[in-house]
């Protein structure tokens, strides 16, 4: 977290309580990525900032705030960016579609990026980067007083705008067999990070849905970390412990699992140990 002391209130300088700070949250998860490093995150489906502020204190790296699938209103986002701030985790969302409007909303409440579903060509894959980031690498709207931007508090419009555009993230999902065909058209664009394959929808889009190990899939999904791999960039995807294991050693590094997931697991663990 970057800490700036920005002068006082009312020209007061004989009173430090006084002072305006910017606070501005480093994406460490970003970091992590960047370094070779895989960040290992939990995707959350309903509103709870408790929950979140349980994946940070966990030892999580990021949460997915998941408003594709999950229940999760706009004013429940920014409460949920709240507990991830104060938790340590890097909160990511998944807006509801692939579009400026959804993706600005959520940009607006805080988040420190999106994972952005069903990007299948470079045209898709632009609208995305667009979105997240101000001039020059985009067009997100610039509006003054909002949370993310501290408030205006204490900070330049345009040093928020070139320190958003240096620690937002983005994330493109491929999930169809278009994606996967196109993978180097979407890798051609300026501006991803991560390059995410969602496997059950792709299963679903190959002929097999709910099979995400059938060859057919796994090979898809291959060609995808392949690609990516080959040209030094980031890939992801999702799945439990077991998922992640095989995922890391095809080196990727952008990985996730479920909170149903992890309920399940721990609780069957639980419940084993106990019933003898």
């Amino acid at each position: 977290m970057r800490l700036a002391c920005r002068g006082a209130l009312n020209g007061d300088e004989e009173h430090p309580a006084r002072l305006v700070y910017w606070l501005m949250n480093e994406n460490r998860m970003k970091r992590k990525l960047l370094s070779g490093q895989p960040a290992f995150g939990v995707s959350v489906m309903f509103p709870s900032p408790h929950v979140v502020d349980m994946v940070g204190r966990l030892g999580f790296d990021w949460v997915l705030i998941d408003c594709e699938h999950g229940s999760i209103s706009v004013e429940s986002v920014e409460l949920m960016v709240l507990a991830a701030e104060a938790a340590g985790v890097t909160p990511i969302a998944r807006p509801q579609v692939n579009s400026f409007e959804a993706i600005c909303q959520l940009m607006d409440r805080g988040v420190m990026g999106v994972q952005a579903p069903h990007v299948n060509n470079a045209a898709d894959a632009r609208r995305t980067v667009e979105a997240v980031k101000y001039h020059p690498l985009g067009e997100r709207g610039l509006a003054a007083g909002l949370r993310s931007s501290s408030y205006g508090f204490g900070v330049s419009m345009s040093e928020y705008a070139e320190e958003s555009n240096r620690e937002t993230l983005v994330c493109v999902q491929l999930e169809v067999g278009q994606a996967v065909r196109n993978v180097d058209e979407i890798m051609s664009v300026e501006g991803v990070d991560v390059y995410f394959v969602g496997p059950s929808d792709l299963s679903q889009s190959l002929g097999y849905p709910g099979r995400p190990d059938t060859p057919e899939v796994r090979e898809a999904m291959e060609h995808v970390f392949s690609t990516v791999r080959s040209k030094g960039k980031i890939s992801g995807s999702a799945g439990n412990a077991a998922a992640t294991l095989g995922y890391l050693d095809q080196g990727v590094t952008y990985l996730y699992t479920h909170l149903t997931a992890l309920l399940a697991s721990g609780a069957g663990a639980h419940l084993r140990e106990v019933s003898g």
